[in-house]
């Protein structure tokens, strides 16, 4: 499974674009680029959006891969981290359902 840097990479690499031509267009130096590429630096999901479009990346994607990797390497390290996420998900289904609960009141 490819990292979001990695994708990236790829993407960028195939385009032709040089690393600090890429870093130009994102208004970030070329050195902090080159960590995100590497995942030695995580980018901000803004900038994952700025660089799908750029890139001519599919930004749901992206995001969603970028989003999923924070997550996994938050909880990587614990012991029950396959459970963390199956409560998660259920979390994260009651929070929608009263957030549009509260939306319609």
């Amino acid at each position: 499974m490819k990292t979001t840097g990695e994708i990236i990479r790829e993407r960028r690499e195939k385009k032709g674009l040089l690393l600090r031509q890429l870093a130009a267009q994102l208004d970030i130096d070329a050195a902090i680029l080159s960590k995100i590429e590497r995942s030695d630096r995580k980018d901000t999901k803004e900038q994952i959006s700025k660089i799908a479009d750029i890139l001519g990346l599919n930004k749901k994607k992206l995001i969603i891969q970028y989003l999923s990797e924070k997550i996994a390497y938050e909880i990587a390290d614990e012991e029950s981290a396959k459970q963390v996420l199956k409560v998660a998900e259920k979390k994260v289904d009651y929070l929608k359902r009263n957030q549009n609960d509260t939306r319609k009141h």
